[in-house]
């Protein structure tokens, strides 16, 4: 593909897919659409590609299912979903799943491909830093590879869960700044990016919960803070 970056697009519509395949393209990424969820998930197991833009309702399988089943096979890559739906419930089982950024209909090409670039420029900066370990307690944390480890277990973390982890390893016992979180890994700090990283709090209190000596708190107003007799970086 010529060193191009690829992406996995998903949509049903076939005149909003065509033209999004082709406005990607026009943008330098190499783009290959798909009708459905069953078709993108074989793209997807044939093709290596860098970001999966997936509709929500689509016949066969939802896209839901399909980042589920993408997700189990790769955590890191990104995943933006495309929907109509403006339920709140929605939006957040998206983020549950491990979506990195959500988009209502209608939006501009524009909107696509700022959101696009701004998630690939975070990805590759992260894969340029060097090496980085923390000792969080009796946890081991590699942020490069993406790996929480404690007693000889090994959990690998998904991409956000690793930069908000990071994070409140950065600035353990102090507090980190929610606003300040929210534009350094969602890039925007509004209602649904704010719920996404609640949901992504909790899940890093269920992976550190084997260490009691470990804590996140919430500070109200402000921010949260990671409780941790002994942090080294």
């Amino acid at each position: 593909m010529d060193g191009k970056l690829t992406i996995l697009l998903c949509e049903d519509d076939e005149n909003l897919g065509m033209l999004l395949r082709e406005y990607l393209q026009a943008k330098g990424y190499f783009a290959e659409l798909c009708p459905d969820g069953e078709a993108g998930y074989k793209a997807f197991l044939k093709t290596k590609f860098d970001l999966c833009v997936l509709d929500v309702m689509m016949p066969k399988k939802d896209g839901f299912t399909l980042a589920q089943e993408i997700r189990a096979a790769n955590a890191e890559i990104p995943i933006i979903f495309l929907t109509a739906k403006t339920l709140k419930e929605d939006i957040l089982e998206g983020f549950k799943i491990g979506a990195d950024d959500y988009i209502t209909k209608p939006f501009s090409m524009e909107e696509l491909t700022f959101r696009i670039e701004a998630i690939l420029r975070r990805v590759r900066g992260k894969k340029n830093k060097e090496s980085n370990m923390y000792k969080i307690g009796r946890f081991v944390f590699d942020t490069q590879k993406q790996i929480l480890s404690i007693d000889g277990k090994q959990t690998k973390l998904t991409t956000k869960e690793s930069e908000l982890l990071g994070l409140l390893c950065a600035h353990a016992n102090e507090i980190l700044q929610r606003d300040f979180a929210l534009k350094t890994i969602w890039i925007d700090d509004n209602y649904f990016n704010a719920r996404s990283m609640d949901v992504y709090i909790t899940k890093l209190r269920k992976h550190l919960k084997a260490d009691d000596s470990i804590e996140i708190i919430n500070i109200h107003g402000k921010g949260y803070k990671l409780i941790t007799p002994e942090v080294e970086g």
